[in-house]
Protein backbone atom coordinates (compact mmCIF):
# COMPACT_ATOMS: atom_id res chain seq x y z
CA UNK A 1 0.00 0.00 0.00
CA UNK A 2 2.95 2.94 1.12
CA UNK A 3 4.59 2.02 -2.84
CA UNK A 4 1.13 2.37 -4.81
CA UNK A 5 0.48 5.68 -2.29
CA UNK A 6 4.22 7.09 -3.33
CA UNK A 7 3.67 6.61 -7.12
CA UNK A 8 0.45 8.96 -6.71
CA UNK A 9 2.08 11.35 -4.59
CA UNK A 10 3.58 14.16 -6.02
CA UNK A 11 5.99 15.42 -3.91
CA UNK A 12 6.46 19.44 -3.97
CA UNK A 13 9.49 21.02 -3.11
CA UNK A 14 9.30 24.78 -1.31
CA UNK A 15 10.81 27.21 -2.70
CA UNK A 16 10.42 30.97 -1.25
CA UNK A 17 11.63 33.47 -3.68
CA UNK A 18 13.06 37.02 -2.21
CA UNK A 19 14.75 39.85 -3.25
CA UNK A 20 14.26 43.49 -2.68
CA UNK A 21 11.40 45.35 -4.87
CA UNK A 22 12.12 45.23 -8.59
CA UNK A 23 14.84 42.87 -8.12
CA UNK A 24 12.58 40.78 -10.82
CA UNK A 25 11.11 37.92 -8.48
CA UNK A 26 7.84 37.95 -10.78
CA UNK A 27 9.44 38.00 -13.89
CA UNK A 28 11.68 35.41 -12.92
CA UNK A 29 8.61 33.06 -11.53
CA UNK A 30 6.62 33.47 -15.03
CA UNK A 31 9.90 32.79 -16.72
CA UNK A 32 9.88 29.56 -15.02
CA UNK A 33 6.12 29.05 -15.51
CA UNK A 34 5.39 30.24 -19.28
CA UNK A 35 8.77 30.66 -20.96
CA UNK A 36 7.80 34.16 -21.58
CA UNK A 37 7.96 37.93 -20.47
CA UNK A 38 4.62 39.03 -18.25
CA UNK A 39 3.91 42.75 -17.74
CA UNK A 40 4.51 42.78 -13.60
CA UNK A 41 3.38 45.08 -11.03
CA UNK A 42 4.48 45.38 -7.43
CA UNK A 43 3.56 42.63 -5.98
CA UNK A 44 1.62 42.67 -2.47
CA UNK A 45 1.70 39.70 -0.53
CA UNK A 46 2.74 36.80 -2.64
CA UNK A 47 1.91 35.11 -6.02
CA UNK A 48 2.43 31.24 -5.83
CA UNK A 49 2.98 29.07 -8.47
CA UNK A 50 3.92 25.34 -9.08
CA UNK A 51 6.27 24.85 -11.65
CA UNK A 52 7.36 21.36 -12.78
CA UNK A 53 10.89 20.80 -14.43
CA UNK A 54 12.11 17.98 -15.36
CA UNK A 55 9.48 15.91 -13.30
CA UNK A 56 10.50 17.27 -10.09
CA UNK A 57 7.46 19.34 -8.75
CA UNK A 58 8.14 23.18 -7.51
CA UNK A 59 6.25 25.06 -5.41
CA UNK A 60 7.35 28.70 -5.81
CA UNK A 61 6.48 31.69 -3.65
CA UNK A 62 6.99 35.01 -4.86
CA UNK A 63 6.98 37.49 -1.95
CA UNK A 64 6.93 41.25 -2.35
CA UNK A 65 9.90 43.16 -1.63
CA UNK A 66 9.06 46.27 -0.85
CA UNK A 67 10.08 47.94 2.75
CA UNK A 68 7.02 47.61 4.19
CA UNK A 69 6.46 43.69 3.39
CA UNK A 70 9.69 42.88 4.84
CA UNK A 71 8.92 42.16 7.99
CA UNK A 72 6.18 38.96 7.02
CA UNK A 73 8.52 37.09 4.89
CA UNK A 74 9.11 35.02 8.12
CA UNK A 75 5.28 33.63 7.67
CA UNK A 76 6.59 31.95 4.66
CA UNK A 77 9.31 30.24 5.73
CA UNK A 78 7.68 27.02 7.35
CA UNK A 79 8.68 23.87 5.40
CA UNK A 80 10.95 26.08 3.03
CA UNK A 81 13.79 23.73 1.27
CA UNK A 82 14.61 26.81 -0.74
CA UNK A 83 15.53 29.85 -0.81
CA UNK A 84 15.69 31.59 -4.20
CA UNK A 85 17.16 35.64 -3.53
CA UNK A 86 16.93 37.87 -6.46
CA UNK A 87 19.46 40.89 -7.03
CA UNK A 88 19.51 43.42 -9.57
CA UNK A 89 22.71 43.54 -9.95
CA UNK A 90 22.37 47.35 -11.21
CA UNK A 91 21.33 48.39 -8.02
CA UNK A 92 24.74 49.28 -5.87
CA UNK A 93 22.92 51.31 -3.81
CA UNK A 94 20.72 48.70 -1.68
CA UNK A 95 23.27 45.89 -1.87
CA UNK A 96 23.88 46.69 1.78
CA UNK A 97 20.14 46.15 2.72
CA UNK A 98 19.91 42.84 0.85
CA UNK A 99 23.05 41.62 2.50
CA UNK A 100 21.22 42.51 5.91
CA UNK A 101 17.98 40.95 5.02
CA UNK A 102 19.79 37.76 3.95
CA UNK A 103 21.64 37.37 7.24
CA UNK A 104 17.98 37.68 8.85
CA UNK A 105 16.49 34.96 7.05
CA UNK A 106 19.89 32.94 7.25
CA UNK A 107 19.32 32.97 11.01
CA UNK A 108 15.69 31.84 11.03
CA UNK A 109 14.83 28.63 12.20
CA UNK A 110 12.64 27.83 9.94
CA UNK A 111 15.51 28.13 7.27
CA UNK A 112 18.30 26.02 9.24
CA UNK A 113 18.45 23.47 6.77
CA UNK A 114 17.02 25.45 3.71
CA UNK A 115 19.65 26.01 0.72
CA UNK A 116 20.07 29.51 -0.94
CA UNK A 117 20.56 29.82 -4.74
CA UNK A 118 21.37 33.94 -5.73
CA UNK A 119 20.33 34.92 -8.85
CA UNK A 120 22.50 37.94 -9.66
CA UNK A 121 19.74 39.23 -12.30
CA UNK A 122 19.94 41.96 -14.81
CA UNK A 123 23.17 40.81 -15.72
CA UNK A 124 22.11 42.39 -19.40
CA UNK A 125 22.48 46.06 -17.94
CA UNK A 126 25.63 48.28 -18.80
CA UNK A 127 27.31 48.61 -15.77
CA UNK A 128 25.76 45.65 -13.68
CA UNK A 129 28.20 43.74 -10.72
CA UNK A 130 29.07 40.55 -11.78
CA UNK A 131 28.17 37.19 -9.60
CA UNK A 132 32.03 37.60 -8.05
CA UNK A 133 31.42 41.48 -7.05
CA UNK A 134 28.05 40.61 -5.39
CA UNK A 135 29.08 37.58 -3.59
CA UNK A 136 32.11 39.59 -2.35
CA UNK A 137 29.58 42.59 -1.22
CA UNK A 138 27.18 39.72 0.70
CA UNK A 139 30.25 38.34 2.27
CA UNK A 140 28.81 34.70 0.99
CA UNK A 141 31.88 33.14 1.83
CA UNK A 142 31.27 33.28 5.68
CA UNK A 143 27.96 31.55 5.16
CA UNK A 144 28.98 28.18 6.74
CA UNK A 145 25.53 26.95 8.19
CA UNK A 146 23.83 26.89 4.23
CA UNK A 147 24.84 25.30 0.97
CA UNK A 148 24.84 28.14 -1.21
CA UNK A 149 25.56 28.99 -5.29
CA UNK A 150 24.93 32.64 -6.83
CA UNK A 151 24.20 32.44 -10.32
CA UNK A 152 24.27 35.40 -13.29
CA UNK A 153 21.13 35.59 -15.26
CA UNK A 154 18.33 37.55 -16.85
CA UNK A 155 15.16 37.07 -16.38
CA UNK A 156 13.58 38.33 -19.17
CA UNK A 157 15.62 36.68 -21.39
CA UNK A 158 15.68 33.10 -19.05
CA UNK A 159 19.75 32.97 -19.40
CA UNK A 160 20.77 31.46 -16.44
CA UNK A 161 17.69 31.03 -14.58
CA UNK A 162 17.86 27.06 -15.53
CA UNK A 163 21.32 26.52 -14.62
CA UNK A 164 20.19 27.39 -10.95
CA UNK A 165 17.26 24.97 -11.64
CA UNK A 166 19.71 22.37 -11.86
CA UNK A 167 22.29 23.00 -8.65
CA UNK A 168 18.58 23.31 -7.09
CA UNK A 169 17.71 19.60 -8.46
CA UNK A 170 21.21 18.27 -7.68
CA UNK A 171 20.48 19.55 -3.86
CA UNK A 172 17.52 17.81 -3.68
CA UNK A 173 18.56 14.20 -3.30
CA UNK A 174 21.61 15.64 -0.80
CA UNK A 175 19.05 16.84 1.83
Amino acid sequence: MHLLFLLFVRIKHKIIIVGLDNAGKTTILYQFLMSEVVLTSPTIGSNVEEVVWKNIHFLMWDIGGQESLRTSWNTYYTNSEFIIMVIDSTDRERLSITKEELYKMLAHEDLRRAAVLIYANKQDMKGCLSPAEISQQLNLTAVKDHVWHIQACCGLTGEGLYQGLEWITSHIHRR
